[in-house]
């Protein structure tokens, strides 16, 4: 069977290249000449390629293989890289180290697919091809979310979805860490957040009804973890987006706190079905010191310069009725509810800005998010477009073509999934974030897009693996890449499956 050059493989595509006739090849007595401060990518080339190869690439004045940083290369941006491969020499270059960290990406898969394994293989030459690459990304935020609040996932799954989304250049990991049905995230001076809204008595089994599997399920992480992830992404070039939901999506918080809540004396339990839940925080003063001392913990933790505080899917029956709404509305001089939705995200998000960080919340409908927030507009497309309008930063995240949870086709043997529809391969690729339409200022506030997997229906990695792979590589190809035709993203991607199937990866045929 043909096997098509790595080079004519590559998912995302290069902005520009040129190969050429001949291979640089790796042998035992390859070294590094390492420039000042692009150790991290020498260190990361080493990590990634030692498990296949054995190849020690140890340091030296006179290496053939240079690294190096140079701030006069401002046309790279952030994340670009030069790379020139020779049969002698190869020289990666950028204007920030995190450029050479995706050049290292780059050169992982210019190599023979077994040098992504992670055991010995021997008997394979370490070739690369000659080559010209410039690169650098068409969109700044290329993110992947992953929901660990429906099903807990242990850190060493974690670290090794950072590296698939290293090796496809995503940027952003959005950790999904609290909601209804389970809290993740340790809180030092709230300890019951995770010993008991960590841990939920069953599980639904399907999107309606009264079916549940009667297992109980759980789980947290430690402080210690989350280090462990923050910088095992930082070193692949990776931000962790943490997100905290409020002021609904709650329950397992109320659960914990039942004081929290609109009806204080109420007993509550981790929800365990699927859905949008009524129960949301209360208004009292309470409310924002509990919400206060977790994101005290959050900036702590995530060095990320975004903070996700959800916002959406939050019915305000609960507060129509309570005395402490009603007190915060004459207090604020608001009319309504609705508006003291927006007055809490704005009263939580002021602190997130008084830290130096910035606050990021869904758009479920085209209602206005406080101003400054970063919006992440998901329902419709024209609430990105409105939010853009508005001056805001916008992720936009259509859900008909970002959302993995939904099933990759009709077909009668596909599994289960998020009610409601497809979401194909062809959805993805041929996603625009900028909407149809947008005035030139409006599309310059569209930082870029994101997958979302939301977990009612993925509860192992194999299952979340499934549901994202190939499909992140479409997303990825077009947010690093820019647009391209069908037939030139199914062809590098048949080649590039043979690397995902050399990861493990449980894809989607």
């Amino acid at each position: 069977m043909f096997t098509p050059p790595p080079q004519h493989t590559l998912v995302p595509r290069p902005t520009k290249s040129r190969f050429k006739s001949g291979h640089f090849t790796f042998t035992a007595d390859t070294c590094l000449r390492v420039g000042k401060g692009a150790e991290p990518a020498a260190d990361l080339l080493r990590t990634t390629l030692a498990p296949a190869t054995g190849l020690p690439l140890k340091p030296a004045a006179d290496g053939a293989f240079v690294l190096a940083v140079d701030s006069a290369l401002t046309g790279l941006g952030g994340e670009g890289y030069g790379l020139t491969i020779g049969r002698d020499s190869v020289l990666l270059r950028a204007g920030d180290v995190t450029g050479l960290l995706r050049g290292v990406q780059t050169i992982r898969q210019l190599l023979p697919v077994e040098a992504l394994s992670t055991t010995p293989r021997h008997g394979v030459s370490w070739a690369l091809p000659c080559a010209e690459i410039t690169d650098l990304p068409h969109r700044p935020w290329r993110g992947a979310m992953l929901d660990v609040a429906r099903h807990f996932q242990p850190l060493r799954y974690l670290l090794r979805y950072v590296d698939l989304l290293a090796l496809h250049k995503i940027n952003v990991f959005h950790l999904h860490l609290t909601d209804d049905q389970g809290w993740r995230m340790p809180v030092a001076a709230l300890p019951k957040l995770t010993e008991i809204g960590g841990r939920r008595l069953q599980s639904m089994t399907g999107p309606t009804g009264d079916r549940f599997d009667g297992v109980p399920h759980g789980g947290a992480y430690t402080r210690t973890d989350l280090a462990r992830l923050v910088s095992h992404a930082a070193a692949r070039g990776i931000t962790v987006l943490p997100e905290i939901e409020m002021p609904g999506h709650t329950r397992a918080a109320l659960a914990a706190y039942p004081h929290l809540g609109n009806h204080p004396d109420r007993v509550l339990d981790v929800w365990t079905r699927w859905g949008v839940c009524d129960t949301i925080l209360g208004l009292h003063d309470e409310v924002f010191d509990f919400c206060r001392t977790v994101l005290e913990e959050v900036v702590d933790v995530f060095p990320s310069p975004y903070i996700h505080l959800g916002g959406d899917e939050c019915p305000l029956t609960e507060w129509a009725g309570s005395p402490a709404a009603s007190a915060r509305l004459r207090e604020t001089g608001l009319s309504s509810s609705a508006h003291l939705h927006r007055w809490f995200l704005g009263q939580v998000g002021a602190f997130l800005f008084r830290n130096g960080r910035q606050p990021v919340g869904w758009a479920e409908t085209g209602t206005e998010l406080p101003d400054g927030f970063t919006v992440m507009a998901w329902r419709d497309p024209a609430h990105a477009l409105a939010a853009a309008g508005r001056g805001h930063e916008v992720i936009n995240s259509y859900h008909r073509a970002t959302y993995f949870d939904y099933a990759q086709s009709d077909a009668g043997d596909e599994p289960a999934g998020q009610p409601g529809g497809v979401v194909g391969l062809r959805d993805v690729h041929g996603y625009d974030p900028v909407p149809e339409g947008a005035a030139p200022e409006a599309a310059a506030h569209v930082l870029g897009t994101q997958a979302q997997l939301w977990t009612e229906y993925a509860a192992t990695p194999d299952r979340i693996e499934y549901l994202t792979y190939p499909r992140l590589c479409a997303l990825a190809d077009g947010s690093w890449s820019g647009p391209s035709t069908w037939a030139d993203f199914a062809a590098r991607l048949r080649g590039h499956t043979a690397r995902l199937d050399a990861l493990k990866v449980g894809r989607h045929p």
